[in-house]
């Protein structure tokens, strides 16, 4: 196994080095040119979508205020957005695999950046329609369908950015390079937060979304400093005197549950739906929770928001290099996992104030967050180069989305009969659990592989 560690054991790319150190650090050799300048693409890429997604939540109790609409109300607006965009986001993980990652990364990335920024004209209107006893004004069915749109174009970027990643990174450092890649996600959020606070209390919701628009112009970044995957291009090429060429959208999906992958395409897709009910209860109404149950002002709730995802980067990182050189990714999951729980449960029955609450908060999203590193590296290796846009759809776009649908809803339902501290313990802390231990039903692969070896491996446990 080659190190990622210099003669005296630590990699100089990680601490104090001379410049000759760090040029020399295998890490470094192996990464450097095209293989990093990808990474860099798509990590920006993936973070603009973040900040555009990220607003939202931390918009939500000015919206509530506008529309006058219920807790519930807005649990079912998240509901049928999510999943309604998680399943548009399979058929656009096909298309990726059909089309190729750059030309559909371009597409996404401006088509989602158009429907946030919509989100800043979404009418009043005193009409309402009522169903099943909840009540929504046109406004609110306005955003709902800009939000399936928003989320199913920006969602896609992550699986899209991580098949790009995946295949140009060295086999050795492919889990660090991909689990880096998650970092986009809080540092996003953070963002965002820096955006959010200010203008919000300034200027109010509205202008915020128009925050949209600055990602547009990076699809020249994408189409001047990005290429299609050697591995993609090479897979095309055997394709087009096969009868795969000629596979659809359908036949794609449908081969994720072939006998050889069954078992991961499952285990996957559920512990990752579990994990991130979740997942979606606590990040899309913590500063709901915060200026509604513990009296913050939006811009204290926001920024405490925003400072725990981005300390989260650190865990991000502590997972990623753990995940590789320590322990197996699936183990490491399975320790972040159980460990954010606990912290999350901590937070909410032993801090009030905003400095304990803050300082708390930063240690759960380390490890509740910082999954996601090794989650998505594992996720994206599993499966082989002519599925991995769609299995990454599915597997961990649509788990994600549905779960975030579930999640926020049933915290809409559980505040009604609890308080809001005893609905995120049973809603967040059991579910985190539970996702935790269904990893360990996978098998563990040791790093460093090639992917193809890794699907090999992977075939012998169905």
């Amino acid at each position: 196994m080659q190190p990622i560690w210099g003669r005296q054991g630590v990699c100089p790319t990680l601490g104090f080095a001379s410049l000759k150190q760090i040029v020399s650090c295998p890490m470094w050799t192996q990464i450097r040119g095209y293989p990093l300048q990808a990474f860099i693409v798509c990590h920006l890429a993936y973070m603009f979508s973040q900040v555009d997604l990220a607003l939202f939540s931390y918009a939500l109790p000015s919206i509530r205020e506008t529309f006058d609409v219920s807790l519930q109300a807005m649990g079912w607006v998240v509901a049928l957005s999510y999943s309604t965009g998680a399943f548009l986001q399979i058929y656009i993980g096909t298309l990726t695999d059909r089309f190729g990652r750059k030309h559909m990364l371009m597409v996404i990335t401006v088509v989602s950046s158009l429907f946030i920024a919509t989100h800043a004209i979404v009418p009043e209107s005193a009409a309402q329609l009522v169903i099943g006893g909840i009540s929504f004004s046109l406004g609110i069915i306005v955003m709902t369908l800009l939000r399936c749109f928003a989320i199913a174009f920006g969602g896609a970027l992550y699986p899209t950015t991580g098949a790009i990643v995946t295949e140009e990174a060295p086999a050795r450092y492919r889990g660090i390079m991909a689990g880096l890649l998650q970092t986009a996600f809080p540092l996003g959020a953070f963002v965002a937060a820096l955006f959010a606070a200010p203008v919000l209390e300034a200027y109010g919701w509205r202008p915020l979304f128009l925050v949209g628009l600055l990602s547009i112009p990076y699809i020249w970044v994408i189409h001047r400093f990005l290429r299609e995957t050697k591995r993609f291009v090479g897979h095309k090429e055997v394709q087009a005197q096969s009868s795969a060429a000629k596979e659809s959208s359908r036949d794609k999906v449908a081969a994720l549950f072939a006998p050889d992958m069954r078992m991961r395409t499952i285990t996957l897709f559920t512990a990752q739906f579990i994990f991130v009910i979740a997942y979606g209860a606590a990040s899309l109404w913590l500063p709901t929770y915060l200026v509604e149950s513990r009296g913050f002002t939006q811009s204290d709730a926001t920024y405490v928001v925003g400072y725990a995802n981005a300390v989260a980067v650190i865990g991000y990182i502590i997972a990623a290099v753990t995940g590789e050189f320590i322990l197996t990714r699936r183990t490491t999951v399975t320790i972040w996992t159980l460990l954010g729980a606990s912290s999350f449960l901590c937070m909410i029955w032993f801090t009030s104030g905003y400095w304990d609450t803050l300082i708390v908060l930063c240690i759960s999203a380390t490890f509740f967050y910082g999954t996601a590193a090794v989650k998505f590296a594992y996720i994206a290796e599993v499966f082989p180069t002519h599925l991995r846009a769609t299995g990454l759809a599915v597997c961990s776009s649509l788990a994600v989305n549905l779960g975030i649908a579930v999640g926020p809803l049933v915290v809409t339902y559980g505040v009604q009969f609890f308080d809001w501290d005893m609905t995120f313990s049973v809603v967040v802390g059991i579910p985190l659990a539970i996702a935790g231990l269904l990893y360990l039903r996978l098998k563990p692969i040791p790093s460093g592989l090639e992917v193809e070896e890794v699907d090999r491996q992977m075939r012998t446990q169905t």
